[in-house]
């Protein structure tokens, strides 16, 4: 038996940005359904983090994400059983209150599992682990340290591994708790990797600056070999077009709706640059900034040009970093993650 793994979907992401929204629907489109129609796909696990806000939802939002992901789930006969993550739910402390289990009743096809437990695919056992908080922690530790399953799909948080390319998660579990798996598959973290046993799948599609160049999609998992086979999403969201007086003007249709940075190495020939920024204007991306490295920031190679054009998550990592402060440093980096997390969330109110 093959199931399909997805997770960290973010359903009105970017603050309801239609941009993105158009993007997720030509994936699931083009790539994910055509997919599991081929594969003769008719299960689905979902591990966490369907909708982007915890406390509300965009109703344009919520029409889209039925359309293009859960009606035709419906349509197709799939069953699909979602694991609560951390964006999911209203309060921190429980996952009692949450998003898919209010705004997706009218779908027979689906189930939500915000406690621990274990499930039967094919005749194998596979233990359930939505978000660990207070109020379910202690059954997710006895259910991972009793379970016979050993396989085991959540949304979690480990420390040690990537959140995104580049940028390590210090705080969260010990992985050693799952050491008794043969095979475990998170959510949480978009970034893919993956260490001995444990898996982060990554989420399907680009986001942020932070995912540009890493390969995005989801998988299929076989529950006889226990093989998981990534199925790469074609589309991007995020390009970088290095302009210098040897550049070469080109169709940019592909651009649009996306998120662009002209890196400038060099403009002597200020004419084929208007060319290209008007070229670029005309395609239609949904945002285009220019880092004019030699003649604003006196940068040196490319290496510093990449470091000009960070994401935000990046920036407040270092600020914490480099501050002169007594404070717990730690505890500082997250609190500001947090804050501009919410501030996101806030973008489109």
């Amino acid at each position: 038996m093959k199931i399909a793994l997805v997770t960290d979907t973010h359903f009105g992401a970017r603050g309801d940005h239609l941009a993105f929204d158009k993007q997720f629907a030509k994936f699931y489109h083009e790539t994910f359904f055509p997919t599991l129609k081929e594969r003769g796909i008719r299960n689905v696990i979902h591990l966490g983090d369907m909708f982007d806000r915890r406390k509300y939802i965009n109703y344009l939002t919520l029409r889209n994400c039925r359309k293009y992901f859960f009606d035709p789930m419906f349509d197709l006969g799939i069953k699909l059983d979602v694991i609560i993550g951390n964006h999911d739910v209203f309060y921190k402390n429980t996952n009692d209150i949450n998003s898919p289990g209010l705004l997706l009743q009218q779908y027979s096809n689906i189930s939500g599992y915000d406690r621990p437990v274990e499930l039967t695919y094919d005749g194998l056992d596979i233990l359930i682990l939505p978000w660990i908080c207070a109020d379910n922690y202690e059954d997710s530790m006895a259910m991972i340290k009793d379970t016979s399953a050993t396989v085991c799909f959540g949304h979690l948080e480990l420390a040690g591994f990537q959140m995104y390319k580049g940028q390590v998660n210090d705080h969260g579990f010990d992985s050693k708790i799952f050491d008794r798996f043969d095979l475990v598959c998170s959510g949480h973290f978009h970034h893919r990797s993956n260490n001995r046993n444990i898996h982060y799948l990554g989420n399907p599609y680009e986001l942020t600056w932070a995912d540009y160049e890493d390969p995005r999609g989801f998988h299929i998992f076989d529950t006889e070999t226990r093989e998981l086979e990534f199925i790469q999403n074609p589309n991007k969201m995020f390009y970088k077009i290095f302009f210098n007086d040897q550049f070469v003007i080109e169709e940019y249709s592909y651009l649009k709706d996306c998120f662009v940075k002209v890196i400038v190495q060099t403009k002597e020939n200020t004419t084929n640059f208007d060319m290209l920024i008007d070229r670029l204007e005309k395609a239609g991306p949904a945002d285009m900034q220019v880092v004019d490295d030699h003649l604003n920031m006196d940068l040196e190679d490319n290496d510093d040009i990449l470091e000009s054009a960070e994401d935000t998550m990046t920036l407040l990592s270092k600020f914490c970093e480099q501050i002169d402060t007594k404070a717990d440093k730690k505890m500082l980096d997250l609190l500001l993650r947090e804050l501009y997390s919410e501030a996101i969330n806030l973008e489109s109110t």
